[in-house]
């Protein structure tokens, strides 16, 4: 199945709060498995416009109405990325063996990183059906996800924008616009020599979450079939600590020695 993408310019949709608003396939649409599906989209005129957005990641998705209910069907290559200001258009291929038939389960999404600032967007399509596909769900819980849709076309994930309200609704990609250079998500980090990779999340004292769906995507590669040119990236810095620790001294007595066994044991050594 052959993916084309390529992008329109600004038409608003009614009560569609998002700066990416996809325009094919239309919400329903069956595309046959094995042939070119073109994806179009538009400037919804809400911040951030597309003017003002570089780098992108585009994923087929598979299953509920939630980022940690729903799956990226695996594609090739595996890294689908481009630029807005770049062509506006890329391809990919998805086996017919990459997911299942069922009836509007894939849906489209798009992480956009801005020119300058950080944060991301991400925006998502509504859903729409491949027929042809022989491929079986990725989980149980997935399919699950997807059956409590009932196929409902707009029963996908909300719009995360970090862009422009500069607190996140969602984890970030990479940290959220206050993280300054950190906050651009690293496979958005394409010019100069160094790269700044965000600080690794706090633990919390309990465990609490039920959710073990990760909470940043993977990233990106692809597969080099030859001899890649010198690398353009030198270096890459890691976020300093951004949280503080305060000790106390425990004001608890010491437990006594042991006068049983363990203290005739330990008189052993006590040379």
């Amino acid at each position: 199945m052959l993916i084309r993408l390529s992008t329109l310019l600004a038409v608003v949709l009614p009560l569609v709060v998002a700066d990416v608003v996809f325009l094919t396939p239309a919400p329903g649409a069956t595309e046959p498995a094995g042939s070119t599906i073109t994806v179009t989209w538009q400037d919804s005129n809400n911040a951030p416009l597309l003017t003002s957005l570089g780098g992108y990641t585009i994923l087929l998705m598979v299953g509920g109405d939630t980022d940690a209910t729903s799956q990226q069907v695996p594609t090739v290559p595996a890294s689908i990325a481009g630029n807005h200001n770049l062509g506006k258009s890329i391809t990919f291929t998805v086996p017919v063996t990459a997911g299942p038939p069922d009836k509007n389960a894939y849906f489209l999404k798009i992480t956009s990183a801005p020119t300058s600032g950080g944060g991301t967007v991400v925006n998502y399509s509504q859903r729409f059906s491949v027929s042809g596909m022989t491929g079986v769900w990725l989980s149980p819980a997935i399919q699950a996800a997807f059956t409590a849709t009932g196929g409902t076309l707009t029963a996908v994930p909300a719009t995360v924008n970090t862009v422009t309200n500069g607190v996140p609704n969602a984890p970030p990609v990479g940290g959220g616009a206050a993280d300054g250079q950190y906050g651009v998500s690293y496979q958005f980090q394409t010019t100069g020599l160094t790269k700044y990779a965000p600080m690794q999340l706090r633990p919390g004292s309990t465990i609490t979450a039920t959710n073990t769906a990760p909470l940043f995507p993977a990233s990106l590669f692809t597969v080099a079939p030859t001899y890649l040119p010198t690398p353009s990236i030198v270096t890459t810095i890691t976020q300093s600590v951004t949280f503080s620790v305060t000790s106390i001294v425990n004001p608890a007595s010491p437990a006594p020695m042991p006068s049983d066994d363990m203290q005739k044991f330990l008189a052993r050594w006590r040379d």
